[in-house]
């Protein structure tokens, strides 16, 4: 399977790592310690030199509860980084609801859009389609502010993946080939634990729809309810959520702890290079 990101190609015969560069102030895990132009160029970089594939630049906090961000604020925050990680040797992808924010990022150098909302917002496909960009679609339920207070399904699997399957078919009606679609069922948008272990636990249910899955489990809730560890100290946790979602088909992995996740994917490649 091959993902294009703009002038990046991707062989997904090894799981890839998005390092995620959160220049917000309120991000659950990391917010304030990147938020200004020069903290997040810094961290950006040490990111590549870890080895991530690609870089995830955000500047609006999507934890539960988050404020939202203006257009204006949340350009204020992205576009200086882009530019200033212009060359480097990954691609970044911009991780917005927003099309406008979609459009000024791919103008300032991004080869990817991450869109919690799957291009829902009007005027989000067409922002991507004639860009070339990759795009990762994700499933949530409700909005930020409130999706964590009494999240709900039927078929937690089959719900997220129609869901799924039908923005596929719209982002292939808008133009945007299919080797630029990426698919996230979305751990922690709107779910409880239990409907969070089930999506992890039948991630090969997602890969089935034909194109990559992006498994982001860096340092979520659910691994603190697991572990009862706080956000800070779920690196082993958020290590072994990484390997358990390549095991079960995930082409990307999106973390915060490159280093330690991309030598933990070293050995698991290694060991099944050798069968």
């Amino acid at each position: 399977m091959i993902l294009h990101c703009g002038k990046f190609h991707f062989d997904l015969t090894r799981p890839l790592v998005m390092g995620i560069v959160n220049v917000t102030p309120d991000s659950f895990s990391d917010g304030g310690r990147f938020a200004s132009t020069a903290l997040a160029i810094t961290h950006a970089q040490q990111l590549i030199k870890d080895g991530a594939d690609i870089l995830d630049i955000g500047g609006e906090s999507t934890r539960p509860g988050a404020a939202e961000v203006s257009e204006q604020e949340e350009l204020d925050r992205v576009l200086p980084v882009i530019e200033g990680l212009r060359g480097i040797s990954v691609p970044i992808s911009i991780d917005t609801c927003k099309p406008q924010v979609m459009r000024a990022a791919l103008a300032a150098g991004a080869s990817m859009v991450n869109d919690i909302n799957a291009l829902l917002e009007e005027g989000a496909l067409d922002a991507v389609a004639g860009s070339g960009a990759a795009v990762c679609l994700m499933h949530k339920q409700g909005v930020p502010q409130t999706m964590q207070q009494q999240p709900h399904y039927i078929d937690v699997i089959a719900e997220v993946s129609a869901f799924l399957r039908d923005r596929i078919v719209a982002a292939e009606a808008a133009g945007i080939a299919r080797d630029r679609i990426v698919i996230d069922p979305g751990f922690g948008f709107g779910k409880t634990l239990a409907h969070n272990l089930d999506l992890l636990r039948e991630l090969e249910t997602f890969c089935a729809l034909g194109v990559p899955v992006l498994a982001g489990l860096s340092r979520k809730s659910m691994l603190g309810a697991i572990t009862g560890r706080d956000v800070n100290e779920r690196l082993a946790a958020s290590v072994a959520a990484a390997l358990l979602a390549v095991q079960r088909g995930a082409a990307i992995v999106r973390v915060h702890d490159v280093r330690e996740t991309v030598d933990a994917l070293k050995v698991w490649d290694a060991i099944r290079r050798t069968n």
